[in-house]
């Protein structure tokens, strides 16, 4: 048999999906040790490992000698870019991107429906006891069904997120990082997103996204935080997009202006936004965001499930067959990208 290939999960996974992993190939040597921090394994572990599945338990360098390949559970990894071990050479670092893509396409979808049938107002009036008579104009929806949608970034959330709001009949306009490539390169779980980017009307270069913004009755911010993104949607775009338009945001902080957003909201520019990431978390108690009557606030949840874990392993289960063969693994980090 070909050399053993010596596997950490310093998750706490259950037992059926570490089985899952072991039936990859017995060629791969699973170690199972659920660590928060690096000091929480023992040293002769990290020696002798060549494949690292984890959330935040990562090892200096020095430690883990024999380390080639760092596949994280999760799809955002901008808060563990300054470890030493990431500028390791030779480390290949891959995410999980992808596997989020089902509940949080759900999430917007929650967000686009509850905003244009304006469901905060509506539960205002119920906490008060209130039946409105002039409900049937004052709440008249903004319908999915011939509305435009805005997606910034399309990846594996803004592809499953127009698979969605197809059967919706909405048209969908889509911008992303690279405006001449539609097909997806990542990794899709089967039945899911847009893969050959046939469910969009247009796509959009950033440096053009006004123009699409202008057009859209919703837009849905869904990019990775990079030093491309960062303030990609500021006041220009803001004011670029319709009167009374929605916004929902899943991408980080630091993508949405939101000193622009709260002055777009108070107005009447914007419609209202769904909002479940902040430039600082927890959102302090004191921002205007909390007492908006137009405002949807989450506690940056958007990304949560009960099959989230199952669904991780599926897609590094995936990553290992292709490591085991010698095949590009999905979801390779590209440090000069910023994902």
């Amino acid at each position: 048999m070909a050399d053993e290939i010596r596997v950490l999960v310093t998750l706490s996974l259950d037992d059926l999906l570490i089985q899952k992993l072991r039936g990859v190939s017995p060629r791969l040597v699973i170690e199972h040790h659920p660590a928060r921090k690096a000091d929480e394994i023992p040293e002769n572990i990290w020696e002798k490992i060549e494949v690292l599945y984890t959330d935040v338990a990562l090892p200096d360098p020095d430690r883990a000698p024999n380390l080639r390949w760092i596949q994280f559970h999760w799809a955002g990894i901008d808060r563990m870019l300054e470890n030493p071990i990431m500028r390791k050479d030779g480390l290949v670092i891959t995410t999980m991107s992808g596997a989020s893509a089902s509940q949080m396409a759900e999430y917007i979808l929650t967000g686009l429906l509850a905003l244009g049938h304006h469901l905060p107002a509506l539960f205002a009036h119920q906490r008060q006891a209130e039946w409105p008579a002039d409900r049937w104009d004052r709440y008249k929806p903004v319908e999915l069904r011939g509305s435009t949608v805005g997606i910034v970034g399309y990846g594996s959330i803004g592809r499953q997120t127009a698979n969605l709001l197809h059967q919706f009949g909405a048209t969908v306009l889509a911008a992303k990082y690279n405006a001449m490539q539609p097909e997806d390169t990542g990794y899709t779980p089967e039945g899911l997103g847009d893969p050959e980017g046939d469910l969009v009307r247009r796509i959009y270069p950033y440096q053009a996204l006004p123009s699409m913004l202008k057009e859209c009755d919703f837009v849905v911010v869904a990019v990775p935080l990079t030093p491309e993104t960062k303030g990609l949607v500021g006041a220009d775009e803001i004011n670029a997009m319709k009167n009374g338009a929605y916004l929902v945001d899943i991408s980080r902080g630091g993508v949405v202006d939101h000193a622009a957003l709260i002055k777009a909201l108070k107005s009447g520019k914007l419609g209202g936004a769904m909002l479940d990431v902040f430039p600082v978390e927890p959102l302090p108690a004191d921002n205007p965001l909390w007492k908006m009557p137009n405002v949807i606030i989450t506690p940056h949840l958007s990304g949560i499930s009960r099959q989230y874990d199952a669904r991780a392993v599926e897609l590094f289960s995936e990553n290992l067959y292709r490591y085991l063969g010698n095949l590009p693994l999905y979801n390779r980090f590209d440090a000069e990208r910023g994902y």
